[in-house]
């Protein structure tokens, strides 16, 4: 499964906590100086005007029968999607380090273990990475710390020799792929690389191994046949995140990352908690799920003509691929509910402009990062 379609630019870290980017518009006649502005604030007007483009274009929705096509075929309008474009639709995702972190070699990891000591609140409780690690204080509420800043040193948390039995597959935790990684990274919908490359060229950590998987066939085969795909530190594979019945080739408990770019807002909404639930179960106690998404009222969401709207704020595109608009509080549900712990939740309002035709392009993307808690009452 593919993400959207407009992506997001680079961001900074900034002294308190990471920002978007750093150019702000203070002076509306110099709108059309730059291509994109950050933190851009909306009026209430605009946001009424947002609000009543959405019930406008909601008021149509598609017939029952379509909207069964459109997720029993989903794979299909995905497949053709990247037969038409293969890799030249998206560019790859450099911006992701100064995103996040936790993806870059261990120097830069080290760097972001450095801010979160430096922001930690003396009224949040501790929690151990380790007997012998230091303690690590994340930002914002419901701290927890995560093994992967740690990564170097620390040996699978998974013991040898026990089996896991998922559906009808049984997992062995010493002949996984990647089984002898010490730090393992899974992009779930991750097209055609374009995250996944960027982390196996910047981040040569030798105990580094990468997961990746899409609902497309079409998408996997054009990752596996790209001159960068190396087997020995990346295993491509087809996976639809919403079938309860097929296992990931992983065992719990064993990744430190989670990615879903752009992803989840491509199923069905009532879909979604199962999904990031058998997600969770993945993640190490402190590992990390990162996601980047839509926002609700985002630009693509308010073109959107009377017809195309599924449900409220889903929609098919003209390709037959589908799209959701997120609030944070819906995120932090979906989240929180699956065992994990928020450490970041923003908005990312983005003004981007046309400068050519001399249009402005309002975006809205959601960015949250959510720990599991080492000491963790899900299963």
């Amino acid at each position: 499964m593919a993400g959207s379609y407009p992506e997001g630019a680079p961001a900074v870290l900034a002294d308190k906590r990471q920002q978007f980017g750093n150019r702000f518009l203070s002076d509306p006649a110099r709108v059309f100086h730059h291509n994109a502005w950050d933190n851009v604030e909306w009026s209430e007007e605009q946001a009424a005007a947002a609000e009543r483009k959405v019930q406008e274009n909601s008021t149509q929705r598609v017939c029952r029968e379509k909207q069964v096509d459109y997720e029993i075929n989903a794979h299909k309008y995905w497949n053709n999607f990247y037969k038409i474009h293969e890799n030249g639709f998206f560019k790859d995702r450099h911006w992701l380090f100064t995103e996040f972190p936790e993806l870059a070699p261990s120097q830069n990891q080290n760097h972001l273990k450095d801010w979160f000591l430096e922001n930690k609140r003396s009224e949040v409780p501790e929690c151990r990475n380790n007997e012998d690690g230091p303690s690590l204080i994340m930002e914002e509420q419901h701290k927890c710390s995560s093994k992967s800043l740690e990564h170097k040193t620390e040996t699978p948390p998974v013991e040898e020799n026990v089996t896991q039995k998922i559906s009808d597959l049984e997992i062995c935790a010493d002949e996984f792929p990647g089984s002898s990684a010490t730090y393992r990274i899974l992009e779930v919908g991750c097209g055609v690389g374009n995250t996944v490359f960027p982390i196996l060229q910047t981040n040569n950590d030798p105990g580094l191994f990468v997961y990746c998987c899409d609902f497309s066939s079409t998408a996997i085969e054009l990752v596996q046949t790209n001159p960068e795909y190396d087997p020995s530190r990346c295993f491509a594979f087809v996976h639809d995140l919403c079938d309860e019945e097929k296992s990931y080739p992983v065992p719990k408990g064993s990744l430190d990352i989670i990615i879903l770019i752009f992803v989840l807002s491509a199923i069905v909404p009532d879909k979604m908690q199962k999904a990031i639930n058998r997600l969770s179960r993945l993640l190490k106690p402190g590992g990390m799920m990162l996601l980047r998404d839509y926002g609700r009222y985002d630009m693509a969401q308010l073109r959107f003509k009377k017809g195309q709207c599924l449900s409220g704020n889903f929609y098919v595109r003209g390709d037959g691929t589908r799209v959701y608009f997120f609030t944070q509080e819906e995120l932090d549900t979906l989240f929180t509910t699956a065992g994990l712990e928020k450490v970041q939740n923003l908005v990312d309002r983005r003004l981007q402009v046309n400068r050519g035709k001399q249009l402005t392009m309002y975006r809205v993307w959601i960015q949250c990062k959510y720990c599991k808690p080492l000491l963790s009452s899900t299963s």
